[in-house]
């Protein structure tokens, strides 16, 4: 049973990134998605962050909402 907090630093962290402020805000300004790509094909996830982002929203897990937070922030 998945008990992590569903929040954007909770996203972070599942993704095994830094989740403080300072670091989301740097990752949302050196980061965006190409107009019309999917969260989970950008090109700066690793694979198995990819794959846990493709999951999530595939099958409208927990994480789906934060990860379509994610992409709103990242869109151009």
């Amino acid at each position: 049973m998945d008990t992590s907090e569903h929040s954007l630093d909770g996203l972070f962290k599942q993704l095994g990134l830094p989740s403080e402020k300072a670091d989301i805000e740097r990752f949302l300004r050196e980061h965006r998605l190409a107009e019309g790509q999917q969260l989970a094909k950008a090109p700066f996830w690793n694979k198995a962050q990819a794959q846990f982002l493709s999951e999530a929203l595939a099958e409208d897990s927990d994480w789906a909402e934060m990860a379509d937070e994610l992409a709103v922030l990242l869109s151009p």
